[in-house]
């Protein structure tokens, strides 16, 4: 066993030195990562506790396989990693060279690399990140830039992170709650498919034997069973069409400012989203303003982290109004978007020099009630696809037997 010296940063952003014994410096950063210590600077100790001037590469580390892809968990670590580092007081270049050290994936370190050395090399690290969009998003960028601008890029990574993990948190719940009913739901689409295949067309040749007028619920099922078995080569094909061509309109510059408009119309789903845009518009918009960033600016920034084309629409009338010198919560007012909650707000803070304070108020507010709704909602789904399933069941059951009850009684 070697002694070692080393410095690094907790979890919790403080600054960390001491000395550990460990077999070699890889299992020194091992030991060290399990105690969530993010190691900066690790050297040997000699006898008596002396410094020697020999020190260790933190950039080796265990060699894994290619095929290992990066996953939104593992942006999700490297986003709270940054944001305690920079927080700690860390320049951002070492503290990408500290996370580096700390990641497990080759295309990971591989990324990250080519990240730190854009960002040495002087450019921003918003534009460095934009050469990734599988990994990071739009939104992310466009974050990142604003921090950057501002000067609170920690502040902007810890809620990136924050987002993320409630964003990780809610797929789990939404996973949990529907995991059930699809089973049921494809067991259930398999037996139907049995069903109007092979037992339905036998019971219409029953039905048309005796002669008698089958009731319009039982001729609709016949009828569908019939374009089913019949036209299913032609029927599969343009389901797939229109499932690609919707995506594709969707993604267009034509289809997406439709789109968008189109979800905030949604029952319930329309409201989150809302909601949603709602949180991050008063929470960037906050921060920058609160680091010294000039109004019309602010409003640039954050009309790109919407997501949303015509989120963005409405926020760029904004922008021209302010500029005319309409106080914004004016502005926002006349499109009918924004909920009376946000513009109130929003007055109050203009009035009383306290918009940061409003804005920081508002996106509390938004992202609890957001996060309240998208738990009632994912706890309901269940029931509701074992309902509809139910009902589907209910009706090929009921237009089957109630012409056999019929044709029974008529015999009986």
């Amino acid at each position: 066993m070697t002694l070692f010296g080393y410095k690094g940063i907790s979890a919790a952003g403080g600054a960390v030195k001491g000395t550990r014994e460990a077999e070699s410096a890889k299992d020194l950063k091992v030991l060290l990562k399990r105690d969530t210590v993010f190691l900066t600077d690790v050297w040997e100790v000699g006898g008596q506790g002396q410094e020697e001037k020999k020190t260790f590469s933190l950039g080796t580390s265990v060699s894994f396989s290619p095929r290992a892809r990066i996953s939104t968990m593992d942006i999700t670590t490297v986003t709270r990693q940054l944001a305690t580092l920079t927080r700690a007081g860390i320049p951002l270049v070492e503290a990408l060279s500290a996370v580096i050290d700390q990641a497990d994936k080759d295309p990971l370190r591989v990324m990250l690399t080519g990240i730190r050395t854009s960002v040495n090399e002087g450019e921003s690290f918003s534009n460095a990140l934009s050469r990734h969009p599988k990994q990071f998003s739009t939104i992310y960028v466009n974050m990142v830039n604003a921090g950057e601008q501002s000067g609170t890029l920690e502040l902007v990574l810890e809620r990136l992170a924050d987002f993320m993990e409630n964003q990780a948190k809610i797929r789990s719940k939404v996973i949990s709650a529907v995991s059930y009913p699809v089973l049921m739901a494809v067991i259930g689409v398999a037996i139907l498919s049995v069903m109007m295949g092979v037992v339905v067309p036998k019971v219409a040749t029953i039905f048309n034997d005796f002669g008698q007028t089958l009731p319009w619920f039982t001729r609709l099922l016949i009828f569908t069973s019939n374009v089913i078995t019949g036209y299913w080569w032609l029927l599969l094909p343009g389901l797939v069409g229109a499932v690609v061509g919707f995506l594709y309109w969707k993604r267009s510059e034509k289809g997406k400012p439709v789109w968008h408009r189109a979800v905030l119309r949604l029952p319930i789903f329309g409201e989150i989203i809302l909601m949603l845009a709602m949180g991050r518009f008063a929470s960037t918009l906050g921060t920058m303003l609160s680091s010294g960033v000039q109004m019309l600016r602010a409003l640039e920034i954050t009309r790109h982290i919407l997501n949303n084309r015509h989120l963005e629409g409405v926020i760029e009338g904004a922008i021209v109004s302010v500029r005319e010198g309409e106080p914004l919560h004016e502005a926002i007012e006349k499109s009918k978007i924004f909920p009376p909650l946000v513009t109130r707000m929003v007055a109050i803070g203009e009035k009383s020099g306290q918009l940061e304070r409003m804005l920081e108020n508002i996106s509390r507010f938004y992202e609890s009630r957001s996060d309240a709704r998208i738990s009632i909602l994912t706890s309901l789904l269940e029931p509701i696809l074992i309902l509809v399933m139910g009902a589907g069941a209910m009706y090929v059951a009921f237009s089957i037997l109630w012409p056999i009850l019929k044709i029974n009684q008529m015999f009986g």
